[in-house]
This record gives C-alpha cells, structure tokens and sequence, in this order.
C-alpha cells in the first residue's frame, strides 16, 4: 500500500469514486480505500433515478448540472452504464398529494425545469395501460436513470486508469493529526500520509467523524429492492408511486421498491440525535417501520472498553449485511401488477437491502469541516445520492485542487447543525 498520497477518499460509493476520478484526471495522487470487497457498499443497491424534480431547491443548481453531467457519463468513462434519459413521473393517490407536488411547480420554473403537472387522464400519454385511480401525477421528461452497479464500477475503472489506486477490503481504523490538521489516514493494511482526506462513507460516516470528534447527525434507514424476472418492453420512465416505485431494465426486468416506505434498524445513535429527527419521524410516521435487533446489538458493543467494535469501528460489523424485507418485496410486486396490468406473470430473481444515510433536512454535508483542516465530508445524501455523484465529486475535488467549487455549496455546510441552521425538509419526494 501506498505510503503517501495527496488525498486519501474513504468510501468507494459513486461519490467517492467521481471524487478520485475527477482528482486523478488533474493529476492529484489520490488511495481511495473500501472497507468491502467491491466499490459501492449503498451505491450498488439504489433504485437507480437520476431525478431533479421534487427536490429541495438548494440541491437544484447542483442536480441540474449532474443531469448534464449524466447525459454524456457514458463517453466520458468509457463505459456502458445502461443509461436512459426517460424522465421521471412521480404519481398522487389523492388531491393532497397531487397539491404538494403543484406547489413544488414554482422551483421548476425558477431553474428552468422542464416539470408539469399532469391530471389523472393525462397519466396514459406518459406510461400507457397505467391503471389505478390516481388523482394525477408530476412529469419531468429530461430525468432518467441508469444501472448503479455499472455506473459505481465505471467510476472507480475511470479513476484508476488515471493514476488512482484503490485498495478494497481495506477499513479506515483512524486518522492521524498534527497541530490542527489531518496528517494520515491508518488503515487495516497500513498508514497512508496525507494532508486531505474525504469522507465519503455514506451511513458509515457519522462513525469515521467520531474518530475525529465530531458529531454528525446521521441515521440510517434501510431500504428493500427488489429485481422481477423479464418481461416485454413497457416503459423507460422511472415511476414513483406510494405503494411502488419502479425502472425496466435493458433486459425487461424491473427494479422495484415499495415507494417510500423504509425500515429503521435502532442503534444508539437513533437514541442519541433523536432530537434531530423526531419531527421527520413523526411527520413520516407511517412510511417507518422501527425494528430493535443486531444493529442495535451491534451499537450496544461498540460501547464496551476494549472490545473489537470499540477499537475498530469501521471492521468488526464488516459482515453484518442488511436483510431486505420480504414482505415488501411481496407487496412491491403485487403493486406493480396492480398498476401495469398488461404485465405476464412475474416473479422476483432477486432481492436486496441497502442502508441509506439521512440528514436531518434530508439535504448533503458537502465541504471543509473548519477548524480541522484537511477534512471534507462528502455524505449525508438522503437516499438520493446516486444521482448527484458525480456532480458531489467533481465539486469536492475542485474545493481540494482549485480552493472553490464552481457551485455554491455553502448551504452543505457540516457547521449548519451547531449554528441551528437546520431547516425543515423542502422536498416533496
């Protein structure tokens, strides 16, 4: 392993990896480490949307230009990610709904957005054979989507054939400092000296800044997705619904999830920054499902002195793979019937869960984390990460290279949560 580098990227997700490829293509020598076996712990197991609309207008100038950026991703990395510029249609099942997404309609126009809203009989013109009484829906025809597993993977090949080195199955055990300011990054394998190290753990994040002491208000969530087996070409807009949100594939399977409903694995950080999160879970209450079991097992011995979690809390739990819920990924598919009635009989050939972090505004923590220097998190992506990555990448990397990013991205800021500058989340999917 390397024994010196300029920055060291912790985390191997689509963000982390744009973040090494954009420094390795200006010459920066950069490790990027993965406590996994693969890139993309939670970036590999996303819906896959490239989605603007319904977002928090502070993340709109960014996820304007991603959307740029994803148009010509495939060319710029040489690779095939299987992506699809077929928009993005999010459905209401009442008039409540339907109104939340009319007053998000304004923030389209603000940026140039091309979103309109759409009334039950205009559903057909978007997805033909819809059914189900919608009250109507939100339509942006310039989203898409894109297969995370290949994109993650065409990230991290870009990085490295530009001079990149990524060391895999490789977890952060601490990072040194010297009079205020990073000085290495020590691995399971070794210490790499650097003064710049970026943090783009997702739901592992809050743990790497602890080493630090720093406290992130972080909590995770765990999503199920599931993939059908094939079936005939339907559609290539990426639906969003309450009971089921849905993507066909190149091959004519499709990707499923049960809308916005998550499951929360209670840890002890649940109970330490309730205070965060309590009035999105209240307001949100029956899209959570809270369950008490190894995660917080987990959380308990990490507390204990001298144990393994305690001593290296980034390896011990490395096995510890999420278990998505099957009666979701029952009830996923039976939603999808409902909703595409043409359909052949399906059935799921597989199914996975992911564990997203979540900021309590639901928006990024993107930037320097001042007094440390040489300190940048690059996290707190909400469950829609995947499509700002490689924008969060380009901009992290023109911080460290250019000393400013080429978009505001004050409203990111990690000192937001001790200034009380927490707002209440803005977005409407």
């Amino acid at each position: 392993m390397e024994r010196a580098a300029d920055v060291v990227v912790v985390g191997a997700g689509i963000v982390g990896c744009a973040t090494a490829y954009f420094l390795a293509r200006r010459g920066v020598r950069v490790v990027l480490v993965e406590r996994g076996p693969v890139p993309g712990e939670q970036s590999r197991k996303n819906w896959g949307f490239v989605r603007q609309q319904g977002r928090d207008p502070l993340e709109m100038p960014l996820v304007m230009e991603a959307n740029r950026l994803w148009r010509g991703l495939e060319r710029e990395l040489g690779a095939d990610i299987e992506w699809v510029q077929g928009g993005n249609l999010a459905l209401a099942a009442d008039e409540q709904r339907l109104a939340r997404f009319e007053e998000w309609l304004p923030v389209a126009r603000e940026f140039g957005l091309d979103t309109r809203l759409l009334h039950a009989r205009d559903l057909q013109t978007v997805i033909p054979g819809l059914a189900g009484a919608w009250a109507g829906g939100m339509h942006t025809p310039g989203d898409g989507h894109a297969d995370p597993e290949k994109t993650t993977d065409a990230f991290a090949r870009a990085a490295v054939s530009h001079g990149a080195s990524l060391h895999l199955d490789c977890a952060v055990q601490g990072i040194s400092r010297q009079a205020g300011a990073v000085a290495g990054v020590v691995t399971e394998h070794g210490e790499v000296r650097t003064p710049t190290v970026v943090c783009a753990a997702g739901a592992w994040s809050a743990r790497l800044a602890r080493m630090l002491g720093l406290d992130l208000p972080q909590r995770w969530v765990r999503g199920t997705v599931a993939r059908t087996t094939p079936a005939p070409a339907v559609t290539t807009c990426a639906v969003w619904g309450p009971g089921v949100a849905f993507r066909q594939r190149r091959d004519g399977s499709f990707t499923i999830a049960a809308g916005g409903a998550l499951d929360h694995d209670v840890t002890l950080d649940s109970l330490r920054q309730l205070r965060f999160f309590l009035p999105n879970y209240w307001k949100n209450k029956a899209l959570f499902r809270f369950h008490v079991g190894r995660p917080l097992l987990a959380s308990l011995a990490a507390t204990l002195p001298g144990s393994a979690a305690r001593r290296r809390p980034l390896v011990w739990d490395r096995g510890l793979e999420p278990r998505p819920n099957p009666a979701k990924v029952r009830r996923s598919l039976a939603e999808l019937r409902r909703v595409l009635p043409s359909l052949p009989a399906l059935g799921i050939a597989r199914s996975w869960a992911g564990y997203i972090d979540a900021a309590p505004d639901l928006v990024p923590v993107l930037g320097e984390v001042p007094p440390l220097r040489g300190f940048l998190l690059a996290t707190g992506f909400s469950g829609h990460g995947f499509a700002m990555g490689p924008i969060a990448g380009r901009l992290v990397s023109e911080l460290i290279v250019d000393g400013k990013p080429s978009l505001d991205i004050a409203g990111f800021r990690f000192s937001r949560f001790a200034e009380g500058a927490v707002g209440k989340p803005r977005n409407v999917l």
